[in-house]
Order: C-alpha cells, then structure tokens, then sequence
C-alpha cells in the first residue's frame, strides 16, 4: 500500500513539475525547456494557434519575445492518474510587460493529457482555455512597474540562459556591488 501511494505522489510531482518547466521555458524564451515538456506527437491546441510542438513553440517564443517580460504562473492544479495516463487541469495566469504599455493579462486553464512512456511524463495534448485577457494601462499600475531587465534595476534578470536562474550556485553581487 505504501509503495503504491509513494509511486503516485512521484508521479503527480514529476507531472507538476513539468508543467513549471513549461512556464519556465517560456518566460525565459529557453525553446529546448520548452520542448522537453512534449511528446513529439502532441497536438497543443492554444486558441490562436494549433499544431505540434515544434511550431507551438516557434509560434509562443514569437508572441512572448515582443513583451520585455512575461511571467506564467501555475495555480490550482488537478491531476487524474490513470495508470501511465494522467488528465489535468491547471488554472494559470500570464502576465507580459511593454515599454510604453497597456500591459497585457490572461487567466485561463490548461487541460492536459500527458503520458508515461518508458518511465517518463510527457505532455501528449493540451487544450488552453483562455478564459479572460486583459490589457492594463501604465496609469492603471500606479506606481508604474518598474522591469528587471532594464539597465537601471538593481538585480539584472535575462530572458534566456544568463538568467541568475540558470547558475549553479546562483551568484549573487558582493555587497560592495551594490554601493554606488
């Protein structure tokens, strides 16, 4: 009974764990993290667009690159394991900052079907259901965001695999650094 229960809870993390791989990989425009969250014979059904993997992500580093930041956040999270098969809802919340904005927002839930094969979880469908988009205006924020990613902020963020993120160990400035 215990080895069964211990064999659900690593797969509902190995699950989980993708789908924050996938929000990861998008927001940091990283395609290969990305990519490692699908089967190749996936279909990812995402309201403007349809397809394979490949050109899902070729198509949302194309939408997410025109913001200068973007965070996917995963939320409530249900996961129905059936054997080596697993159907999920995840609620998510997407945020993108423009330079001049309005900024954009959307909510909604993926809904997955992923697969075990060969001892690995994988994404084998997803329909997004996009369930409220917003378009924030800088006046709405006040006060205005301030960006990571601008030459002025004090902790430099990237959007790719310089990212502090990606550094083992992470390397954080000495406190001499930060004395201007």
């Amino acid at each position: 009974m215990i080895d069964t229960k211990l064999a659900e809870l690593v797969d509902r993390h190995e699950i989980h764990g993708i789908l924050l791989r996938y929000a990861r990989g998008l927001d940091r425009l990283d395609s290969e993290l990305t990519r490692s969250c699908y089967w190749d014979d996936a279909i990812e059904d995402h309201g403007h667009f349809v397809g394979g993997p490949d050109d899902f992500i070729a198509w949302a580093d194309g939408t997410t690159s025109m913001f200068e930041a973007t965070q996917h956040a995963i939320l409530n999270h249900v996961c129905d394991l059936q054997g080596d098969d697993a159907y999920c809802e995840t609620y998510y919340h997407f945020s993108g900052v423009t330079a001049e904005g309005p900024h954009f927002m959307s909510t909604g839930r993926y809904v997955d079907h992923l697969q075990k094969r060969n001892g690995e979880w994988r994404i084998a469908d997803r329909v997004t259901l996009v369930e409220g988009t917003y378009d924030v205006s800088r006046a709405a924020l006040a006060p205005s965001p301030s960006t990571a990613y601008s030459a002025e902020a004090p902790c430099q963020a990237t959007r790719d695999r310089m990212d502090v993120s990606y550094h083992r160990p992470p390397r954080p400035r000495r406190p001499a650094e930060t004395e201007r």
